[in-house]
């Protein structure tokens, strides 16, 4: 398969990137918030933030998708995976620019349009940067080569809505006196973040990052046992995998974007209080990406054994330290000690195969959306915020078995996949449609989030029928899926 060993420090400076993605993707439950507050919105148009954000992958894949086809050649093929990072991330500086008139304005459209042209950056990084991290090093390591990028990518929005809620909130007296609060806050964060993406891109320019991709070629074709199709959609495990990845980031997105409605309308909890509870949620994905990511590693079966418990504590622990900094109270959080040993049983049953840790973790997250629809108080929180558990590993295994097999298509697939985040901005939309007060209210609405499991349990069950009739079985071999 090429080159089966991965360079630390490429590895490091590729997976700095997915830092960004979380850190805007987490801070937005904030903002939704705060201009619903100010600007007396609607729960369904405040979803627009998460819609504008979303949104902006699919319309940076299908300009991707466009000008590779016109010009006979695939874009970053052309030009690079280090120069389409870069370019990527100064594309999302260009957004984070907007932030200073929405701010200075207090303008609805201003934002969502800066957080647009943030999302089309992000679409070119990510079109580049997940197929890397799977290739980067052993294939059958992919999936938790990818799931240690998107530990990083955890950390991001395990901080993102805390550092984003103090630039708001920092000044607000307790017990959130939101008269005195400024949207005009807002700006400073976005400006920093925009220096640090131009920081990045030129450090991806300089990097050792490989500029293409040698492992995914015809020569996979053998070892694989397939034949050649002409065209990525061709092959039936990316097409479901596209639905898949859809309905993934809808469920991951909408139960995080309405989690401060729920909380306001059912427990009374003021706007300024409610980023660590969205934090905790973006941390449960961590907790998981940790724990899944300690097989990307060569070590002894034992010590591998203690890490796959030890690993989830640890990253609880971060939570817990970087909530402390933040002068939020820890004692409501410790009681979720407990949730986690259900992401470790969890992952000690899927043994590593992504497809059975894609069904097993499906499953959990319907038992936790139907237990928070059904109970009340900070029962139903934690059920809310425990299906960041059961998401976390669940793009990485997606994306793996989405793309098992393509070969030369394996851009073409990415790219596809990456046009359906827009599924975070529609389901979440649709959730806060229905979450209105004549329809379902904000704690039924997590219906939608059942039914976006239901079909990832479906998917799980067949793409494996599907990569077995092409000679692709995770189980196959002793080392599969570590």
């Amino acid at each position: 398969m090429g080159n089966n060993t991965t360079k630390p420090s490429s590895l490091i400076v590729l997976i700095s990137v997915f830092f960004f993605w979380g850190f805007v993707a987490a801070s937005n439950d904030i903002l939704i918030p705060v201009f619903k507050e100010k600007l007396n919105l609607e729960q369904w148009q405040s979803q627009m933030i998460s819609f504008a954000f979303y949104v902006a992958y699919t319309v940076g894949s299908i300009i991707y998708y466009i000008i590779s086809k016109s010009s006979g050649r695939d874009i970053l093929n052309r030009i690079g995976y280090k120069n389409g990072i870069a370019l990527g991330l100064v594309i999302s500086a260009c957004g984070t620019l907007l932030f200073i008139p929405a701010a200075n304005t207090a303008s609805f459209p201003l934002m969502i349009s800066g957080l647009f042209i943030v999302g089309l950056g992000f679409s070119l990084q990510q079109t580049a940067a997940n197929p890397l991290a799977i290739v980067m090093g052993d294939p059958r390591k992919g999936s938790q080569r990818l799931s240690l990028a998107g530990g990083v990518n955890n950390f991001g929005t395990t901080i993102g809505p805390l550092l984003v809620s103090f630039a708001i909130f920092g000044s607000v007296a307790v017990g959130g006196a939101s008269s005195t609060l400024s949207i005009e806050n807002i700006k400073i964060p976005y400006l920093i973040l925009g220096a640090a993406f131009l920081i990045v891109a030129v450090i991806f320019k300089f990097s050792s990052i490989p500029d293409k991709i040698e492992s995914i070629n015809d020569d996979e074709q053998p070892e694989l046992g397939l034949t050649e199709r002409k065209s990525a959609l061709k092959y039936p495990q990316l097409v479901l995998g596209m639905i898949a990845i859809f309905v993934y980031v809808g469920v991951e997105v909408s139960t995080a974007s309405n989690l401060p409605e729920f909380m306001k309308q059912h427990l009374h909890i003021p706007t300024d209080k409610i980023a660590p509870f969205v934090s905790l949620f973006w941390a449960s994905l961590m907790i998981g990406r940790w724990t899944s990511s300690v097989g990307a590693f060569d070590l002894k079966a034992g010590t591998k054994a203690v890490l796959k418990f030890l690993m989830p504590y640890i990253a609880f622990a971060v939570f817990l330290g970087v909530n402390k900094i933040a002068n939020h109270d820890l004692t409501p959080f410790y009681i979720y000690v407990f949730v986690i040993v259900a992401l470790i049983a969890g992952d000690m049953l899927s043994k590593g195969n992504p497809a059975r840790q894609l069904l097993i973790y499906s499953f959990f997250g319907i038992t936790a959306l139907i237990i928070g629809m059904l109970a009340d108080g900070m029962v139903s929180v934690y059920a809310f915020i425990s299906v960041g558990l059961f998401c976390s590993t669940l793009w990485p295994c997606i994306f793996t078995l989405a793309i098992a097999g393509l070969g030369k298509h394996t851009n073409e697939g990415s790219g596809f996949l990456i046009m359906m985040i827009m599924g975070g901005g529609f389901i979440s939309l649709l959730q806060g449609i229905l979450a209105g007060n004549g329809l379902l209210g904000i704690q039924f609405s997590y219906i939608v989030g059942v039914a976006c499991f239901a079909y990832l349990a479906f998917y799980a069950w067949k793409v494996s029928a599907i990569l077995r009739s092409q000679g692709i079985d995770y189980d196959s071999t002793k080392d599969s899926g570590h």
